[in-house]
């Protein structure tokens, strides 16, 4: 029977294995693999930041009308990690036409496999989104 701490280590183990393939790791050790995952998530906290600056340049050439002091509100975005795959959450206190669209194209260019999301696009904009590998 394995102790407590073989367990620990067995787990750990694991959940270092989940993170090297989330983030399409080749690294062996756990420096290296938490190293790659940092990278990574720095990567996509520019992906983020590119399409808020994306969303916002659409917004601004939109026809639509849009209040001065709306201007500075941008989505809020996290990004998480899963067994095998990710969740996002965009969330925005005012519902801007087309920023569906605009966000499943973002999800299209970086080659995101959505698998399952909810959407509310009434008053304010809610997605929730699960992806695979």
């Amino acid at each position: 029977m394995a102790s407590s701490w073989e367990r620990r280590r067995e787990v750990l183990q694991q959940k270092l294995n989940q993170l090297r393939d989330v983030t399409n790791s080749s690294a062996v050790n756990k420096a290296s693999i938490i190293v790659d995952a940092s990278r990574y998530i720095e990567e996509l906290k520019q992906k983020v930041e590119g399409l808020n600056s994306e969303l916002v340049t659409s917004e601004n050439s939109s026809t639509s009308q849009i209040d001065d002091d709306d201007d500075d509100e941008l989505p809020m975005v996290t990004v998480g990690t899963l067994e095998k795959g990710f969740h996002i959450n965009v969330y925005s206190e005012k519902n801007c036409p087309g920023m569906l669209v605009s966000i499943l194209k973002a999800f299209e260019e970086l080659g995101l496999d959505v698998l399952d999301a909810r959407v509310s696009c009434e008053d304010t904009f809610q997605l929730q989104a699960v992806g695979g590998e």
